[in-house]
């Protein structure tokens, strides 16, 4: 049987999502317990893919996965038990072989949690979000390494949420620190450090400005993909949440635990 599950982690203390030898990084603690419960001897035989990647630092409230198992009630009784406390399994879901959460993925949606310090103008910074929407080229906002620079922003805005201003957009697909950069033009112009022309200018990618670096990790969350299923909620979830409550990991660096447990 194939299974999708909706997962959340907390990437402080993760190198990134995708797997990599003698690193922690999601995939690779996530595919180890996966053997640790025999649902699968190799992961690729199994298709274990992702929607996405995620780099080290960056948080996930709904990130997706599928893999094949003869096993399907070991995974989805006991995966959550034998997770990290910063990783875990919101919901499950049966789908068909050919089930793929990266290809099968219509939109993705991140958000961006910047502390309000009294620093920057939420007017400005919302100006310019609505700017983004539509088709832009995004060669500016990526180290491309061959992809396609065009994409189509479907929302761009920010609201206000307990002390932060929080930056929301969604897309069919997103480059490689795409919207950390996003947010650094963003909180530049937020700071009257850049201005909104200069924004234009770099989404019709003209040549010879400066590529923007991308804004610290910590703040973003991978917060929804699209896959067009539904998932039944995962029995654990809930007391894996309070686990992290309790030793608040996050909260030291961002104060903000809880957004991701909702």
């Amino acid at each position: 049987m194939r299974l999708a599950f909706q997962l959340a982690y907390i990437g402080t203390y993760f190198h990134g999502s995708q797997m990599q030898p003698g690193i922690r990084t999601v995939e690779g603690t996530f595919i180890g317990d996966c053997r640790d419960l025999g649902l699968f001897d190799d992961w690729r035989t199994a298709g274990f893919a992702f929607s996405g990647r995620t780099d080290r630092g960056v948080h996930a409230r709904r990130q997706v996965c599928a893999f094949s198992t003869d096993l399907p009630d070991r995974a989805i009784g006991r995966l959550n038990r034998i997770l990290p406390e910063d990783c875990w399994c919101i919901g499950w879901a049966e789908t068909d072989e050919g089930f793929h959460p990266r290809y099968h993925a219509t939109t993705r949606t991140y958000r961006y949690y910047l502390y309000n310090d009294g620093t920057v103008d939420l007017a400005r910074m919302q100006e310019a979000a609505a700017l983004l929407l539509g088709t832009h080229d995004f060669t500016h906002f990526s180290r491309l390494k061959g992809k396609n620079p065009v994409k189509t922003i479907l929302t761009s805005y920010f609201h206000r949420e307990d002390g932060f201003f929080v930056y929301e957009i969604t897309a069919a697909g997103f480059l490689w620190n795409m919207v950390r950069c996003i947010m650094t033009a963003l909180i530049a112009i937020g700071r009257d450090e850049m201005d909104t022309n200069r924004l234009t200018r770099l989404l019709d990618a003209e040549p010879g400005m400066r590529h923007l670096l991308p804004a610290p990790p910590e703040g973003l969350i991978l917060w929804d993909i699209d896959c067009g299923i539904t998932f039944t909620p995962m029995e654990g979830s809930r007391r894996r949440n309070d686990a992290v409550r309790e030793r608040r990991q996050y909260f030291e660096t961002m104060k903000k635990v809880d957004m991701l447990l909702d």
